[in-house]
């Protein structure tokens, strides 16, 4: 429907205002947006924010009170699953030597020499190698744990100046509305 060639509608930002398609602001007749008080405003909105907050705090804490619990349940398997790898070679080690010793098989001794040094040397380089390995890997967490710390830090910074914006932005836009209301 248009009046004058110019289509108009109504579209609705809360119950007290709406927005033309000429993109004027306009205010409801039974309340206007300067009678409604600061405080209540500010209230309801802050209350939403607080609340979410306040319910993602709950969920951190709750996390950080059972994950001492998770991390003893994960060392208990680890040891529980070394030992039953322990038992397990030597069970397997125990019936190997049984059946070589019943058989009656006949061994070079300078094979088993050679054999067994060989085992010896590369039992060395594979424990020389989990050395290095857990090194590497208690570096990376302490890095990660500083870099968590880097984050923070850096959250903090970017939450100092996006409140500084905000703050600039919400005083440009009251100085805003005040000279809106006074033209009309």
């Amino acid at each position: 429907m248009g009046f004058g060639g110019i289509q108009w509608f109504l579209l609705p930002l809360n119950a007290n205002a709406y927005i033309t398609s000429a993109g004027r602001m306009a205010m409801s007749e039974t309340k206007r947006r300067d009678e409604i008080p600061t405080s209540t405003k500010t209230t309801a909105s802050t209350l939403v924010i607080d609340t979410a907050r306040d319910n993602t705090l709950r969920v951190i804490d709750e996390v950080a009170k059972v994950q001492p619990q998770y991390a003893q349940a994960i060392s208990n398997l680890q040891t529980d699953f070394i030992q039953t790898t322990r038992n397990l070679v030597q069970t397997a080690f125990d019936n190997e030597r049984q059946v070589f010793q019943n058989l009656n098989v006949p061994q070079n001794p300078q094979v088993s020499e050679l054999v067994a040094r060989q085992s010896t040397e590369v039992t060395n380089n594979i424990v020389r190698a989990f050395g290095t390995y857990n090194q590497l890997a208690i570096n990376a967490i302490d890095a990660a744990r500083e870099n968590t710390k880097i984050y923070n830090r850096s959250v903090d910074a970017a939450t100092e100046f996006t409140t500084n914006i905000v703050k600039a932005w919400t005083s440009y836009w009251a100085a805003q509305q005040q000279q809106f209301t006074r033209a009309f």
